[in-house]
């Protein structure tokens, strides 16, 4: 449907990205009539919860619960930080991102690398010209800390979300770590050897769960490394609308690596019929590259998450499939 922007909504959501030309101003006006009710009440639901618990370091079945339903958007750098263990690691290091600033000279290709990238992050968000030097600091001091990963592209995605929500580098920097050595170790190393390895599981339970749209992928011949490699290197950040992003990355940083699953799966649960009626690769690679990242189905960002959640899957057969895909690589 063409695009009319609603009375109620910008042009502009409120992390500064405009909305696409063909956004669908009815339907998020629809959904958001009833979320922003329901934001209302979560957020002085954290506010109790964070008042009893300002820790935040046990993820009780309680706090699980909460963070599932969405951490209000103000309160989830410092909840971040804690549920992810990144403010201990932090309080464990003090000094460490601001003397790796001081690394100087920096290494020119890694710096380089970086500086072609800047441009390229979020252009289509209206804040980012002013944070791409506090963006080239997380990189810089990030690849000088990690010299085994360096500078990945899809890192800068993810470090300038990371600086969107908490407008902070130190703490853009300790997340960051945080996400490439313990969520997604090894996927932003120069072989990417668990991205790959992690893709080639990801197939696996699409079989166990959906074999029919297993086939149907396999026989368009569009490889799974080609639909996905982005979801998981990314954490969805420059796929998904932002708040969904958000709302899997609430999760991400509470509960690890398995949301990341969940998400991909929910993906390929929720577009089932979609991806079955495309008749050719191209349609396909289409469905999966625009259609399918800006649809009502993962815009309803609430819906999403219940989707992710209504699936069965458990961290042992993810390891026991991860066992295998290591002794089968591709």
């Amino acid at each position: 449907m063409e695009a009319t922007p609603s009375s109620k909504f910008s042009d502009v959501d409120e992390y500064g990205f405009k909305r696409g030309d063909h956004f669908d101003y009815k339907n998020y006006s629809k959904f958001m009539d009833g979320y922003l009710k329901t934001l209302t009440r979560r957020r002085m639901k954290w506010e109790a919860i964070l008042q009893q618990n300002t820790d935040l370091t046990q993820v009780d079945a309680k706090l699980k619960r909460y963070i599932r339903k969405g951490i209000p958007g103000p309160y989830r750098p410092d909840v971040w930080m804690k549920i992810s263990g990144a403010a201990a690691a932090q309080r464990r290091a003090p000094d460490l991102f601001r003397n790796l600033l001081r690394t100087e000279p920096f290494d020119k290709e890694i710096s380089d690398s970086i500086s072609i990238d800047l441009p390229r992050t979020f252009p289509d968000n209206i804040h980012f010209d002013t944070k791409k030097q506090r963006l080239y600091n997380i990189l810089i001091a990030y690849a000088h800390h990690n010299r085994d990963v360096g500078y990945c592209q899809g890192l800068n995605y993810i470090a300038g979300l990371l600086l969107i929500v908490t407008d902070d580098e130190e703490k853009s920097f300790w997340l960051l770590k945080h996400i490439v050595e313990n969520i997604v170790p090894q996927y932003h190393s120069h072989n990417m050897a668990n991205l790959l390895r992690d893709l080639a599981v990801f197939r696996e339970l699409v079989i166990r769960r959906i074999p029919a749209v297993n086939r149907h992928v396999d026989n368009l011949g569009l490889p799974y490394p080609v639909i996905a490699s982005k979801w998981f290197i990314c954490i969805f950040a420059e796929v998904l609308p932002v708040e969904t992003v958000l709302r899997i990355w609430d999760c991400v940083f509470a509960e690890g690596y398995k949301i990341v699953f969940r998400a991909a799966l929910a993906m390929f649960v929720t577009h089932k019929n979609a991806i079955l009626g495309c008749d050719d690769i191209a349609a396909l690679a289409n469905l999966f590259r625009d259609t399918m990242i800006q649809d009502n189905i993962v815009t309803d960002c609430h819906g999403f998450v219940e989707a992710m959640f209504s699936l069965r899957l458990k961290r042992s057969e993810l390891e026991s499939l991860r066992k295998v895909a290591v002794l089968n690589p591709a």
